[in-house]
């Protein structure tokens, strides 16, 4: 497989402290950016594509198609996993592992807990069955992004080790007060539940709706074992507001092979600012 498992990454992360970031695309240029920022700064990268805009960015094998391309194009010489971020169904779990996903979440978190570990589990095994590693969520994440809406809804520890135990899981993205997209407030993460959780479970935990959260609560939530951590929001506000200046302070311009550089650069610093938030750039 030319991409690697969340496990190829994830546990090393555990052991020395630091997580991997999770970029989701949503079109062409987040994808250049990304790719280029890979191959500058040398780091391992989990490139996410969210189920509900598979189908507007072209499908599932034309974004794989599309992300060997850029990956021959910068010649990446790091980890990258190609991961299915908030998978709605069993079927398109399996569509992105036949396209050559290398790992994929199965999102059952809207379902009831029975319902959740019997489809999480038949995910998991024809996912491993093709080398593919899979993540799973419980509690309700909150918050509108990329068609997801959602209240906020805590993690049970316990549920939590049963979904894990009983479903095999390879890693597990535990609700415990983030939100997608933007924070209407300040966010209150649930640390003592989520130490919790690390000290029940031995696999990796990932953090959802990580725009917007303060240094000091990554740095922490790091510690408990969250070391994927999902960046989306902050990518679309750089490349928005990039934008928003070119076009501000210059009103006439229309020439893409001008605007796109900006705008694919607006989104590469904010890349370059979450590798820093997880640890892996000093």
């Amino acid at each position: 497989m030319r991409y690697v498992s969340l496990n190829e990454v994830l546990y090393d992360a555990l052991e020395q402290g630091y997580a991997v970031p999770q970029f989701n695309i949503n079109g062409y240029i987040w994808l250049e950016a990304i790719m280029e920022s890979v191959k500058e700064l040398n780091l391992p990268v989990i490139i996410g594509v969210t189920d509900r805009n598979v189908e507007r960015l072209g499908g599932y094998q034309f974004i794989k198609d599309l992300v060997d391309l850029l990956y021959d194009r910068y010649d990446v010489q790091t980890p990258v996993v190609l991961h299915l971020d908030h998978g709605q169904t069993i079927d398109n779990c399996k569509a992105a592992i036949d396209a050559g996903f290398s790992s994929v979440m199965y999102d059952g978190s809207h379902e009831s807990f029975e319902t959740n570990v019997q489809n999480s589990k038949a995910v998991v095994e024809y996912a491993h069955q093709h080398g593919v590693s899979v993540e799973g969520e419980i509690g309700g994440i909150g918050g509108i992004e990329d068609g997801m809406v959602g209240g906020i809804e805590f993690a049970d520890p316990e549920e939590s080790q049963a979904l894990v135990e009983q479903a095999e899981l390879d890693a597990l993205a535990p609700a415990l007060g983030s939100v997608h997209g933007e924070y209407q407030g300040a966010p209150d993460l649930q640390f003592a539940t989520m130490k919790k959780i690390q000290d029940m479970l031995n696999i990796p935990l990932v953090l959802h709706g990580a725009s917007g959260l303060s240094k000091e609560d990554i740095r922490k939530a790091i510690s408990y074992g969250h070391v994927k951590i999902n960046f989306n929001t902050e990518l679309n506000i750089a490349w928005s507001r990039a934008l928003q200046d070119v076009f501000v302070n210059h009103p006439s311009i229309y020439d893409p092979s001008t605007i796109l550089p900006v705008a694919k650069l607006g989104i590469k610093t904010m890349i370059e600012k979450k590798y820093r938030l997880c640890n892996l750039i000093k």
